[in-house]
């Protein structure tokens, strides 16, 4: 009897459809603006935040992020895209660490170590567009392994 439990209980442990998706986080919900984000990396999950939506709007606002690292990282490149209505309607591109030309402060950090970043942030944009959309960021080192990936959802209903 214990072994017909097991194998059943073995049998239902093999076909349980368990979700890969994370959970939808809140980074800023005021007013007019919303922002949520959802890890789109199946096997990580990180943390992100920032004080208030309306900062995001200044010409530079804090944020905390924080995440284990499953990848060392000597050169990191990211793709930002902007999808509207299921299409992407513009990407952007850049490299952020390479060696002898870093922009960030955890360039060359190794694989397990704890990243955590508490400071100022500067977007280089005077407003955050109106309407409902989604911007895709994907980072991913010199071996093209993601490093971190998140989608970002935007709600604005803000008139400026």
């Amino acid at each position: 009897m214990k072994t017909s439990n097991v194998l059943v209980l073995i049998l239902v442990l093999l076909y349980i459809n368990v979700s890969t998706e994370w959970p939808t986080h809140t980074v800023c919900k005021e007013d007019n603006l919303e922002i949520h984000y959802k890890s789109c990396d199946p096997q990580q999950d990180f943390a992100f935040s920032i004080d208030r939506c309306s900062d995001i709007t200044t010409h530079t606002f804090n944020i905390r992020a924080a995440m284990v690292l499953r990848h060392s990282i000597k050169k990191l490149y990211a793709k930002i895209d902007l999808i509207i209505n299921g299409k992407t309607v513009l990407t952007y591109s850049e490299t952020l660490c390479e060696p002898g030309h870093s922009k960030l402060i955890f360039c060359g950090k190794k694989k397990g170590e704890h990243l955590y970043y508490e400071g100022p942030v500067t977007l280089g944009i005077k407003e955050i567009p109106q309407g409902d959309y989604t911007i895709s960021a994907k980072m991913t080192n010199e071996d093209h392994v993601t490093v971190a990936c998140a989608d970002f959802s935007v709600k604005n209903y803000l008139d400026y």
